[in-house]
């Protein structure tokens, strides 16, 4: 079932957006075994995405056909330590400190660490981020670190009913990502979207997205390995 809706994701999600850049689906497989995530891969997955470092760490090894592994849920800078080195992309840097921990954890290991700015689009309380007015501070002062490379924004948009909302609020993210690169950010990624409205966020412009219920189905939370 895992592969079957792998592969017919893969004929849904158009390969390029609409600004012409190629789309990337990033499974994310919070609380799934590593049979789960194989099956996603063997189905055509070369992204996966993870909240938790306990689950990261577990899993590492189990993980077959070596695919690109992000770290899309909150991080806490006392958990770093872990990761550093294996870690393609870190999608949720939404405050400076942490940024500065994962610079100095690099450095100290002698590798580049690929991260994205997380933005609070929705200026949530119960998200993290950089409020979208903050987005331009918050990538001098990154990109300023040593042994980090910034390559995109990362977005959560509000579950809400009002569709005219949310596609005002990915224009907006859009927007702050080409005025980034316009000033010489030279982005690559804008990582919006999951399960719930990753249509409307690639019609505006994301270009990666995070795709676990549509998936793996309901989530399991039983955690397991």
């Amino acid at each position: 079932m895992i592969e079957e809706n792998v592969k017919k994701l893969l004929k849904e999600i158009p390969c390029k957006n609409p600004f012409g850049e190629k789309v990337t689906l990033v499974a994310a497989v919070k609380l799934q075994t590593a049979d789960s995530i194989n099956s996603a891969i063997c189905g055509g997955v070369t992204d996966i995405g993870d909240n938790h470092v306990q689950e990261f760490r577990d899993k590492f090894d189990l993980i077959k056909g070596n695919p690109r592994r992000h770290i899309i849920g909150h991080l806490q800078t006392n958990k770093i330590k872990y990761l550093v080195g294996k870690v393609d992309l870190y999608h949720s840097i939404d405050r400076l400190n942490l940024a500065e921990e994962l610079s100095k954890r690099s450095a100290n290991a002698g590798v580049t660490s690929n991260v994205l700015i997380q933005i609070n689009i929705g200026n949530e309380e119960t998200k993290g981020g950089f409020a979208l007015e903050e987005a331009e501070e918050a990538y001098k002062k990154i990109s300023a670190l040593p042994a980090l490379k910034v390559e995109g924004l990362m977005a959560m948009l509000p579950f809400d009913s009002d569709e005219a909302r949310l596609r005002g609020l990915a224009k907006a993210m859009r927007r702050k990502f080409d005025e980034l690169n316009e000033r010489g950010a030279n982005l690559k990624y804008l990582s919006m979207g999951m399960s719930g409205d990753w249509k409307l966020c690639i019609e505006e412009g994301s270009n990666m997205i995070r795709l676990g219920t549509a998936i793996f189905g309901a989530r399991n939370y039983k955690r397991s390995v």
